[in-house]
């Protein structure tokens, strides 16, 4: 499936790749994916997230939100609101096993010291979700900006940050494929 990939989701995925090994991760995640975007540069995918207004400062405010979740364990603001509903004190929770078992001690990382990092199932059913995007699209091929609006369609973590911010499936597709505005071209 990757010979689908255009130069710049090409660079998205390995760029995911390394964000997992710079976080000590065994394995990618959407986040990493995430993570991956926000450093692209002259690419539609960037085009579109700074049309949006994500300029450098907030994508470091976007950074940060993704670290949080990963310090929850992964959970998103939903998932915590769903345990206080039941009761459940998720920052509680956080900080009592952190004070026995040290700073993102929650985060799950399985460290690999070397070898490939295999995508974890949410990362894969993300690239196949980019597909079925772009094919929506009446793209052939998977850029970037699929990745970018695939993440949005997903429930999760990376899809309540960039909403957080204002990126959205809605907001992206204007921006990237128009209503008379400017398109990412």
């Amino acid at each position: 499936m990757f010979e689908r990939f255009t130069e710049d989701g090409r660079a998205v995925v390995e760029g995911a790749v390394a964000q997992a090994g710079r976080l000590g991760d065994g394995r990618v995640e959407e986040s990493h994916v995430l993570l991956a975007l926000l450093e692209r540069e002259g690419s539609r995918g960037s085009f579109a997230l700074a049309a949006l207004g994500l300029s450098a400062a907030r994508r470091e405010a976007v950074v940060r939100a993704l670290a949080e979740a990963r310090r929850r364990g992964g959970l998103s603001r939903a998932d915590a609101d769903a345990l206080s509903g039941l009761g459940i004190d998720l920052s509680r929770i956080v900080h009592r096993v952190e004070e026995t078992h040290g700073q993102g001690a929650l985060a799950g990382t399985r460290r690999r010291l070397s070898g490939r990092r295999p995508f974890s199932r949410g990362a894969k059913e993300l690239v196949v979700e980019s597909l079925r995007v772009a094919l929506g699209h009446h793209d052939r091929h998977i850029g970037d900006e699929h990745l970018l609006l695939a993440l949005t369609t997903r429930p999760g973590v990376p899809a309540e940050v960039l909403a957080d911010h204002g990126v959205t499936y809605e907001s992206l597709t204007r921006v990237l494929y128009g209503d008379g505005e400017a398109k990412a071209g």
